[in-house]
């Protein structure tokens, strides 16, 4: 660990830490990425914004207020999670806007598309064709508030997710903390938004979906004490598809419907109290589930309903996504003064459905220098690459990069915002793994990346199979 950090690149590895590897696009070709080169250096832009590798090219797909809605106003401010859809001539962005009220342009409160007039948040749909060109951009959902991250179902929806425990008051009319869903294709599925109540209400920021038993996994961003790791148990019979979420909210019971639980991991016999806990890559915790008494968080918020020998906390819980039959998650950073055991700049977890374990993949170490470039901190948004590997938005302190991780665990740039120091946020692919869609959240940029993906730097870049 210390040597790795050493070397400059502030993040500690374990042999081939079984591989972050990524069946997602299994078709597709391992990048072979060398082993400190991934594509080479980041090479300045010309105009300013986004520095990427020789080779590689980016395109304005969308910009906070210079854009147009088909409604007519202009594209909303801070671009955060994003879902990539393949369309039928091209593909179709659900991107998050994670406004809380300050931002200069808010999501139109569209009738029939409106969950809460009083809140700014929501998320506009774009189409793009198979070049990522823009073709057109529409709000899906409207009235939310601080919409973060979210994930993809397995039955191609997105599920937008409130950060906040933000309460009817003032401006807002009703409550939010919810997870809502948004279906890429069917404009008429998102009218009267519904919160899914039974999925929680907290600082949501990210979810992944178990494609085999519909069961979700769910991060907690929060501190003061540090946020949970939260797993929803269908009930019994549901039966996954498009809007069976819904219509189970809306059901008998829908506000309690299914099982939310808390994660508690130990080893051994020790309870582990928080995952900063954990400083080795490799190190396997196994994972119980405690139920969440109030879900809804009528009286006290949900996380502190339990007691720190209940269940397993970390600061920062951001990014979530499903892949290699289980659900990486990402905690951004911890520090003493937070509540953490131990102090890092990022920690990216993998959690088996299958042995019931939490593993952790990779850990950046602190990092002593963030306006250097080799060195990356605070990794938030997270997606599988369909060739090996992941690929991390950073929202840490100085430089902000989009940064891949090999499945040996080395990190390397892929861009680097030369525009200001806002975060990267929602890394998606293409499902033909041509193009990568990332966003600066402010002022807000939607960018379609493209170049030799699956160029070869070891020269033996092997098929995932």
């Amino acid at each position: 660990m210390r040597s790795a950090a050493a070397g400059g690149l502030g993040i500690a590895v374990a042999g081939s830490i079984e591989a972050i590897a990524g069946p997602a696009a299994a078709q597709a070709v391992q990048a072979g990425v060398g082993k400190t080169t991934g594509y080479g250096p980041v090479v300045p832009d010309p105009a300013g914004l986004l520095a990427l590798p020789k080779g590689f090219s980016y395109k304005i797909v969308a910009q906070a207020g210079t854009t147009k809605l088909e409604s007519g106003e202009p594209t909303p401010s801070d671009a955060d999670g994003t879902g990539c859809f393949a369309g039928h001539d091209g593909w179709v962005l659900v991107n998050n806007h994670e406004i809380g009220g300050s931002e200069p342009y808010g999501v139109p409160a569209l009738p029939g598309l409106t969950y809460d007039p009083g809140a700014k948040g929501g998320t506009t749909n774009i189409e793009v064709d198979r070049n990522g060109n823009r073709v057109r951009e529409y709000v899906s959902v409207a009235g939310t508030h601080n919409n973060c991250a979210g994930g993809i179902t397995p039955w191609n929806t997105w599920l937008t997710c409130e950060e906040t425990e933000q309460r009817a008051g003032g401006a807002f009319q009703k409550d939010h903390g919810y997870v809502f869903e948004v279906d890429p294709f069917d404009r008429a599925a998102n009218r009267d938004p519904v919160p899914l109540k039974f999925l929680g209400r907290y600082s949501h920021e990210a979810v992944a979906v178990n494609p085999r038993n519909s069961e979700i996994y769910l991060t907690e961003d929060a501190s003061g004490p540090n946020g949970l790791y939260f797993r929803w148990v269908p009930p019994k019979h549901f039966h996954a598809r498009k809007g069976a979420l819904r219509a189970l909210a809306l059901g008998p019971g829908g506000d309690t419907a299914g099982k939310l639980q808390a994660m508690r991991c130990r080893k051994g016999g020790k309870h582990i109290a928080d995952l900063s806990e954990a400083t080795q890559p490799g190190t396997r915790y196994k994972v119980e589930w405690v139920d969440v008494p109030d879900r809804d968080a009528k009286t006290t918020s949900v996380r502190k309903q339990f007691t720190d020998d209940q269940v397993t906390r970390s600061r920062k819980l951001e990014g979530a996504w499903w892949g290699d039959g289980g659900a990486y998650f990402v905690a951004s950073y911890a520090r003493h003064d937070d509540g953490s055991r131990n102090e890092h700049d990022g920690q990216v977890w993998f959690y088996d459905p299958e042995s019931e374990t939490v593993t952790l993949k990779t850990i950046f170490g602190v990092n002593p220098d963030p306006e250097q470039d080799t060195h990356y901190d605070g990794p938030d948004n997270i997606t599988v690459s369909p060739y090996g590997g992941v690929i991390l938005a950073e929202d840490g302190e100085g430089l902000s990069h989009l940064v891949g991780v090999t499945d040996k665990g080395t990190p390397y740039p892929i861009a680097r915002n030369e525009l200001n120091d806002s975060e990267f946020t929602g890394p998606t692919f293409s499902a033909d793994g041509r193009i990568l869609f990332a966003n600066i959240q402010t002022p807000g940029y939607v960018f379609a990346i493209t170049g030799p993906w699956t160029q070869k730097h070891d020269g033996h870049g092997h098929g995932h199979h």
